[in-house]
């Protein structure tokens, strides 16, 4: 076994149609644990533009009702956070009460829909050096390469309102994002290192741009310091045909096969080995055969909130076998 790396398979059962599972982008949010109450967090919801105006944000902070510790809360900030605030329950929040719960920091967008596919495409994807505007790979009227001025936003505008509302263990910060998200995570622990403690990222869009991000992990590599924790998660099953969902046009379904092509399909798993010989860095790597894209959206945020509870990359990937 590689040092730091824990290869853990998950075989799903009870799946169905998984080349039909991709999320419906289409799909409304409805009323989630903020808008129902829960006994164990209380929620608050911010709305602030970003700095050029062309996109605005939802920002859900769960606060845990049980008072917090001498050096403060844990905390976790989830990327597409309509669709985060959406697959969390009041089950989740009993668990995490009896654990020592972390403040959950959704970081969403001022729509019903669960994603906002045009400002994701922005706000998650980095910047080109040399690259004046950065177009997306899966539809070509969308612009990328925003995700510098998103952290930015995140660690002068987003942290600082946090922090004002509850008590923050700023050594024990998280960050979680899934697909495009999962892609920033990756982005901000190359770098911006010194962001986050803890990293989770599920099914990264490493193909986008041709791999770009392999780049930026090569520059990372030569960084002599690098104390920080990664869970890396795949789900996607094969690529191959399958009906589109509600909302993805045929262009989109066929833009996003051609780009995967440009990384070898095993590119997650590497990822991980690679990461897992650096010094200082603990890795985790879960694999979910024949689970689809969208259906680890869910499973993937779970087991980041348990790397938020203190868990090590380890543990968790280990975690439910």
């Amino acid at each position: 076994m590689k040092r730091g790396l824990w290869i853990s398979l998950l075989l799903c059962l009870g799946i169905a149609a998984p080349v039909q599972a991709k999320p419906d982008l289409t799909e409304k949010l409805g009323p989630t644990i903020a808008d129902r109450g829960s006994a164990f967090y209380r929620f608050e919801t911010l709305e602030m533009p970003s700095a050029d105006g062309a996109r605005h944000y939802r920002i859900w902070i769960g606060v845990p009702r049980r008072p917090a510790p001498r050096i403060g809360y844990p905390v976790i900030y989830l990327l597409d956070g309509n669709a985060a605030m959406g697959a969390l329950n009041e089950q989740r929040l009993a668990e995490l009460d009896e654990q020592g719960p972390p403040v959950l920091v959704a970081i969403g967008y001022a729509t019903d829909l669960r994603f906002d596919v045009v400002a994701r495409a922005y706000d998650y994807t980095p910047p080109m050096p040399g690259v004046e505007k950065v177009i997306d790979d899966l539809s070509r009227d969308r612009q990328g390469g925003g995700a510098d001025q998103f952290l930015d936003l995140l660690e002068q505008r987003i942290k600082p309102a946090v922090a004002e509302r509850a008590p923050i263990d700023r050594s024990h910060q998280t960050l979680w994002g899934h697909s495009y998200g999962g892609l920033l995570v990756l982005h901000t622990l190359f770098t911006r290192p010194q962001s986050f403690q803890t990293y989770a990222s599920a099914d990264p869009s490493l193909w986008w741009q041709k791999g770009f991000i392999l780049g930026e992990e090569k520059a990372f590599n030569s960084r002599e310091s690098r104390p920080k924790r990664l869970l890396l998660m795949h789900g996607e099953a094969p690529a191959g045909g399958g009906t589109p969902p509600p909302g993805v046009d045929d262009k989109v379904v066929q833009a996003r096969r051609e780009a995967q092509a440009a990384v070898p399909q095993d590119a997650i798993p590497q990822l991980a080995t690679r990461l897992a010989q650096l010094p200082g860095m603990q890795v985790g790597y879960r694999a979910f055969p024949g689970m689809d894209h969208g259906p680890l959206l869910p499973v993937s945020l779970d087991l980041a909130l348990q790397l938020a509870l203190g868990k090590t990359p380890a543990e968790v990937a280990r975690h439910g076998q």
